[in-house]
């Protein structure tokens, strides 16, 4: 393609997940008259989606989660809590990763560990796990909280929560299970070990009550980009979800998380990068940009206007919605490398970039939440797709189509089909596992004889 590189690795292919989001991601999509909001309820209409997401041999499905009601009343909650969905999504289909969300603030990490060694085991080996600390307030005080914790604060528990969860799935070395019926011993004693983890925010002894997951540990996942969150990021991640919104923003988050992965020793290829991208797609340029406009008609300004003094903690009810959304009003955000509220900052960009009224930045606002939105035919969605992989901004992408399925039959059917012809994505599973479909190895258990000589 004209002005792209020509020098990428021959053996790196995309990753590709589709993010499911009720409707769809625009904000206003449960209006559309062909959108399913009678069945998003229905759990046969999720693993249908994951199934046309399987048929195109996407990576994985991945889904959110904030344990809190949309206090607005202007778009449906969601009705699962992710594990629970995925787990039956997992018996619907064969190969696709299934990523499910769950917060270290909530959580007590055995319970956790439980919870997707059992998808990961139900599955196959296809669990990966999106960890977060959630900062929604709402949140918080639905598991007994007055406030969110700061960022450092949750960061820490974080770190602490992850460290617990790797040794309970590690704490059975992988042949510690020997089930000889001769002898009558099930296990190896020897090989399963007690935590005894003392720590500031928790107190685990272990072991683990079964035995290591297919995977060995789920995939790990990280979806924060303040100075925190990449700092958690580099050192635990194996793949990140961000958002930006611009090739340079994402070369310069890219070029960043990578060099702090090198620099703690880890292997940046196993540290995969996936900005997210909603698009809408046309046959033709004017249709792509006629669908987008289409969907943004149906917004409620209200429920915009809370979205933003939630991502952006920004507050814009004073102002008219035809009048210019001052820069002032984000303070100093802060850019990509350098900020603690790292939504805010995406938005504080946008404004800065396209000065746009208060109804044009509720309108940017609504396909993605920060995302970058797109529209244009399938032949564009692919060159923005290869732009991003071969110019060093993003390893792949999590897939946000703006209303479910018709926009993410549009992708599968004419996106995908030119990233394969171009040999950048498979055509078929190469494996049957999350970790195989990233190109993720299988980690060694932290007690096994391998690791203590990578430690010594």
């Amino acid at each position: 393609m004209k002005g792209l590189s020509l020098s990428r690795n021959r053996n790196r292919t995309l990753k590709l997940n589709a993010f499911l989001h009720d409707t769809g991601h625009h904000e206003a999509s449960w209006r559309h008259p062909d959108s399913s909001v009678d069945r998003i309820g229905d759990i046969a209409w999720y693993q249908q989606i994951a199934r046309t997401a399987e048929a195109a041999k996407l990576d994985a499905v991945f889904l959110a989660d904030i344990p809190a009601a949309t206090a607005s009343g202007h778009r449906p909650s969601t009705e699962f809590e992710p594990i629970t969905l995925l787990s039956a999504v997992a018996a619907a289909t064969e190969k696709i990763g299934l990523i499910a969300t769950a917060s270290t603030s909530f959580y007590e990490p055995y319970n956790l560990a439980r919870l997707f060694a059992s998808l990961d085991r139900i599955s196959g080996g296809r669990a990966g796990w999106n960890i977060v600390t959630t900062f929604n307030t709402d949140a918080a005080r639905n598991f007994g909280l007055h406030d969110v914790p700061s960022n450092s604060e949750r960061y820490g528990r974080a770190q602490e929560f992850v460290d617990v969860a790797t040794k309970l799935w590690d704490s059975w070395e992988d042949d510690a299970r020997i089930a000889d019926r001769s002898s009558g011993a099930f296990a190896d004693a020897s090989k399963v070990h007690a935590i005894d983890h003392v720590g500031r925010h928790l107190q685990v002894t272990g072991p683990f009550n079964a035995s290591r997951p297919p995977q060995g540990r789920p995939v790990y996942i990280q979806a924060g980009s303040s100075n925190d969150g990449r700092a958690f990021a580099a050192r635990n991640a194996e793949a990140i979800f961000t958002a930006h919104q611009t090739l340079a923003d994402a070369q310069a988050f890219y070029t960043d998380i990578k060099s702090q992965v090198r620099t703690l020793g880890r292997n940046p290829d196993h540290v995969l990068v996936l900005p997210g991208i909603s698009p809408f797609i046309g046959d033709t340029p004017a249709e792509a940009e006629e669908l987008y406009e289409y969907f943004n008609s149906l917004i409620v300004p209200e429920y915009g206007l809370s979205q933003l003094e939630k991502m952006g903690g920004v507050s814009l009810r004073h102002l008219d919605l035809d009048e210019r959304v001052p820069l002032e009003a984000f303070g100093a955000a802060g850019s990509v490398l350098d900020n603690q509220r790292s939504r805010q900052q995406v938005i504080a960009n946008i404004v800065e970039r396209e000065q746009p009224t208060v109804r044009e930045l509720l309108q940017r606002l609504a396909g993605g939440r920060g995302h970058n939105v797109v529209h244009g035919t399938p032949l564009q969605i692919a060159d923005i797709i290869t732009d991003w992989f071969e110019n060093g901004a993003a390893d792949g992408f999590n897939v946000m189509p703006p209303l479910y399925p018709q926009l993410l039959e549009a992708f599968t059917e004419k996106v995908v089909p030119i990233l394969v012809e171009r040999g950048l994505f498979r055509g078929e599973y190469d494996g049957s596992t999350l970790r195989e479909h990233y190109g993720l190895p299988r980690p060694d258990s932290v007690f096994s004889d391998t690791a203590r000589t990578q430690i010594s």
